[in-house]
């Protein structure tokens, strides 16, 4: 660890990450369509995070509502069971891509993805790539560069921003994890997952990161700013869980009024 802060240093790793990605046509393609879609959407969306609580939503309600839907991570591990499908999925995380890049290679489903993963996933009409910005901010504009924020959700209330809804829920944030250890570490997973929607979700000792949810509050707490500060709101729509940063409703209430 070095002792000292320096901000020259810092600032040259960014404009030299950005630099080799703006090298890479995927860079390209993947900016224009973000700009192309900015302020293409109106009305309400609905988050779907991966949290225990999200096998209590009606799926069925969801999919007759109409409203726009957006799925993090491994949400496609529901669809054996439900015939409901988000409008499009967000995923960030390295370990997350690739243990799930069979189905991102495959699916038609719209896709949003940090442009680390782009050597396992490729260029694919229906994939659009997220270039990481270390910088403690969020982005209202996500054509450029996004800050990831310690959780895909809060990408996920970016994009939502950038988009142009003027409100999301969030269902199945339960901000609560069974396994404990240091923030960010990774770890081994064991035969089944305790923390997730599925099982399956993180077992079968593949590797992923122990939850920030200190760091993740942090940056709900930006989010919340931005979009109040602009007319807009966030509601946590989660049927019990331990995140009260934003106001609650049902996904009943929020669904009655899209």
């Amino acid at each position: 660890m070095r002792p000292d802060v320096n901000p020259y240093r810092h600032g040259a790793k960014l404009i030299f990450d950005r630099f080799v990605w703006d090298l890479h046509p995927e860079s390209w393609r993947s900016r224009s369509r973000l700009k192309r879609e900015k302020g293409s959407r109106s009305g309400r969306a609905l988050i779907l995070c991966n949290g225990p609580s999200l096998n209590e939503v009606d799926f069925e309600a969801l999919e007759n509502s109409g409203v726009f839907t957006i799925g993090l991570n491994k949400i496609n591990l529901l669809f054996e069971r439900s015939s409901f499908r988000p409008d499009m999925i967000v995923a960030v995380n390295g370990h997350v891509i690739k243990q799930n890049a069979k189905f991102f290679r495959e699916t038609d489903i719209p896709l949003y993805l940090s442009s680390r993963g782009q050597r396992d996933i490729g260029s694919r009409e229906h994939v659009t790539y997220l270039h990481h910005s270390a910088q403690q901010k969020f982005a209202c504009d996500c054509s450029w560069s996004i800050p990831m924020g310690y959780t895909v959700t809060y990408v996920a209330m970016q994009l939502a921003y950038h988009l142009g809804f003027e409100e999301i829920g969030l269902v199945g944030c339960d901000h609560n994890f069974a396994s404990k250890g240091r923030p960010n570490e990774a770890v081994k997973a064991g035969d089944s997952d305790p923390n997730h929607f599925d099982p399956r979700y993180f077992s079968q000792g593949v590797t992923w990161q122990l939850p920030d949810l200190i760091g993740s509050e942090h940056y709900y707490n930006l989010a919340r700013l931005a979009w109040e500060e602009n007319g807009r709101r966030i509601v946590n729509c989660t049927a019990g869980g331990k995140l009260e940063i934003f106001p609650r409703e049902t996904m009943e209430e929020f669904l009655l009024k899209s």
